[in-house]
């Protein structure tokens, strides 16, 4: 495998573009906070890793482009992914929020009905208040 085979299997998974940079092939334009990347070494052969808040992280390094660029593929493959959107619609997911916030609202009015009387002794930021 090859560096243009690498980014084509990428983009046939749908791994975000911007999550690599393969020079010469796929560069990054504008640089995120952190990226995998393959590069060929200064003192030859490959390396691949992950380059984090401008540290190279996880380094490893190959002599030849085809081990490389499979360690990358395995790399991006198990990367932590976010959760899977359920598919909801703007409208549903306000919806959800009017529904946390009536919840929200209900669970204070509760605790504000079970609180104890004022005459009874209970403590206030440590003090105790009578």
């Amino acid at each position: 495998m090859d560096r243009t085979e690498l980014v084509s299997t990428l983009r046939d998974e749908q791994v975000p573009d911007a999550l690599y940079d393969i020079p010469g092939v796929r560069d990054i334009p504008v640089q995120p906070d952190a990226y995998y990347y393959l590069r060929p070494a200064p003192d030859g052969g490959w390396e691949t890793g992950l380059r984090e808040r401008s540290l190279d992280r996880d380094t490893s390094r190959f002599a030849t482009e085809d081990e490389a660029c499979r360690d990358l593929l395995e790399k991006l493959r198990a990367r932590p992914r976010p959760p899977e959107g359920g598919g909801e619609s703007v409208d549903e997911l306000l919806a959800q929020g009017e529904e946390l916030r009536r919840w929200a609202r209900e669970e204070v009015e509760r605790a504000l009905r079970e609180r104890p009387p004022d005459d009874e002794e209970r403590t206030v930021n440590g003090d105790e208040k009578r």
